[in-house]
């Protein structure tokens, strides 16, 4: 709110009494206010419709998504969805530019390049003459606030990019929608803020080293994806032998229209969103200095099964068990995705729980989930508990997982599950930045148009048997990595002795294919 003019302040407050309006009438409201609604200012206007938002995207929730889809002559890939319901456009345009791509020795240099892209823009001129001046970090804030646009975005594993909120009326979305082409294509990486963002990363970095989750989380990926680029972490090491050279060079090959995917949401047509397309674009370069497409990288190579014990002081002990098990696009997402809601990604009602807290008493809660990823992202299942149970609580987690590849789900854990998945479905895309979401997953990793549309039907189709079939190819003890941060460092649990081979035994069907702060 600092960044934001006194004026757009001051007329927030005068909006008061029109959203008390939207939020009493609800949806019979929105007609009635709408000229109110376009007399005040840019950053008023947004905060309205954003109440608005709340009350229109209710209603058509199951509606079927057209998402519109088209290539440009760079080969930018575009996804549109035309939604007239409130005059707001939401835009991601994100890039092949993930810590994937971080070079060797070099981990951290594609988010602090993502992170960078706003820190101050150089002149340029553009093909037809046009002038663009040169700003500050500060300049941009302000333009920024003056049209009350939010921006967003950043760069996880697989990709980064950066979005935008905006108006629709010409004025403020124009400004908009230049910034965001601008700051994408024309950085300026000043020096003095490259060494300010360095100093944040490594400050970041080292107080992660202290935090009993981060370094469970840093250790269950490195065991997991041993030497890939997944299982790569930034370190202070790394990002302070960063250059600002570096910097440039890796924008210059990755943030390239080639690599580029636009998706959009919002209260413009076709046509306009044909031409926004190539204001995005028109400033990026077309590929790489060198032409060449960029390097295919490795195959995940799934892990031996492996414990790492790390005392910590901390007075509970973290725990996660899990393999790479699935990646994008792959067809047993369906039957994993029912099936985890049973095993660990039902909250209360999953079996993990009510075996460790609800039996037992060892945790307040445990969990599972998977989180596909361009190539086999991790399968992880995680609790906390105090130290002289962990070795309890982790068998209990074994062994539930084992009896769980075994013998799968009950006729009627599959139905519960079914019918709150496809209940809740329309949670996740009840407003348009959760649209927005998913149209930049569906772009970027390239899956079905309609993947929306026939999401309930494909669950509602999920059978025992396929969930069984699906998490024996997918998940094996033998191949899963176990990490326990906090434990006594001599309490071993048998992990690698009689239990281990027990289980290996139980399983024995089983074979091999999440936030994850580091995932999607």
């Amino acid at each position: 709110m600092s960044l934001l003019k006194t004026r757009n302040v001051m007329s927030i407050k005068n909006t008061m009494p029109l959203l008390s309006a939207l939020r009493c009438k609800g949806i019979a409201a929105i007609s009635a206010t709408s000229a109110a609604i376009a007399a005040v200012p840019a950053i008023a206007r947004l905060t309205v419709m954003t109440c608005v938002a709340g009350f229109a995207a209710a209603g058509p929730a199951h509606a079927a998504l057209n998402i519109q889809h088209w290539t440009l002559d760079n080969g930018t890939r575009v996804y549109f969805v035309e939604s007239h319901t409130i005059p707001i456009l939401d835009v991601s345009v994100e890039f092949d530019a993930g810590s994937r791509r971080d070079p060797a020795g070099k981990a951290g240099l594609s988010s602090l390049t993502n992170a960078m892209l706003a820190r101050g823009l150089q002149s340029a001129t553009l093909a037809d003459g046009r002038q663009e001046a040169a700003m500050s970090e500060a300049e941009i804030s302000d333009a920024l606030a003056d049209v009350a646009a939010q921006r967003g975005g950043g760069a996880s594993t697989d990709r980064a990019g950066m979005s935008m909120r905006t108006l629709v009326s010409k004025g403020e979305r124009e400004v908009a929608l230049r910034m965001l082409a601008r700051l994408l294509a024309q950085p300026s990486f000043p020096a003095e803020l490259f060494a300010r963002d360095k100093a944040r990363t490594v400050s970041a970095i080292r107080e992660s080293l202290t935090k009993p989750e981060s370094i469970a989380s840093k250790a269950f990926w490195r065991l997991a994806y041993g030497s890939h680029p997944y299982g790569v972490e930034a370190t202070v090491e790394t990002v302070e032998s960063i250059t600002r050279d570096e910097l440039q060079a890796f924008h210059r090959t990755h943030y390239v229209a080639r690599h580029a995917v636009i998706s959009m949401i919002g209260d413009i047509s076709r046509a306009e969103a044909e031409a926004i397309a190539r204001e995005l674009t028109q400033r990026l370069p077309a590929a790489a200095p060198d032409g060449k497409p960029l390097s295919v990288l490795p195959e995940v190579t799934l892990p031996q099964r492996a414990e790492e014990r790390i005392p910590h002081p901390a007075s509970q002990s973290h725990i996660l068990i899990g393999m790479p098990a699935l990646s994008r696009g792959d067809p047993d997402f369906y039957a994993l995705t029912v099936g985890n809601y049973i095993l660990g990604g039902g909250g209360f009602v999953s079996r993990l729980t009510k075996e460790v807290r609800e039996k037992r008493g060892l945790a307040y809660s445990a969990y599972s989930y998977f989180s596909p990823m361009l190539q086999q992202g991790p399968y992880q299942a995680g609790l906390q508990t105090r130290k002289d149970q962990s070795d309890e609580a982790l068998q209990v987690v074994r062994d539930s997982i084992a009896t769980w590849l075994r013998d799968g789900p009950t006729t009627a854990e599959l139905t519960a599950a079914k019918d709150n998945l496809i209940g809740g479905f329309a949670l996740r895309i009840d407003n348009n930045r959760k649209i927005l979401d998913n149209i930049s997953v569906i772009g970027y990793y390239q899956l079905p148009l309609d993947y929306l549309d026939t999401w309930t039907d494909k669950v509602a189709k999920v059978t025992v048997a396929d969930i069984r079939a699906a998490f024996a190819r997918k998940l094996s003890l033998d191949r899963m990595v176990t990490v326990v941060v906090g434990a006594e460092a001599d309490a071993r649990a048998n992990a690698n002795g009689a239990n281990g081979a027990k289980e290996a035994s139980a399983t024995k069907a089983g074979t091999t294919q999440a936030s994850a702060a580091k995932t999607e």
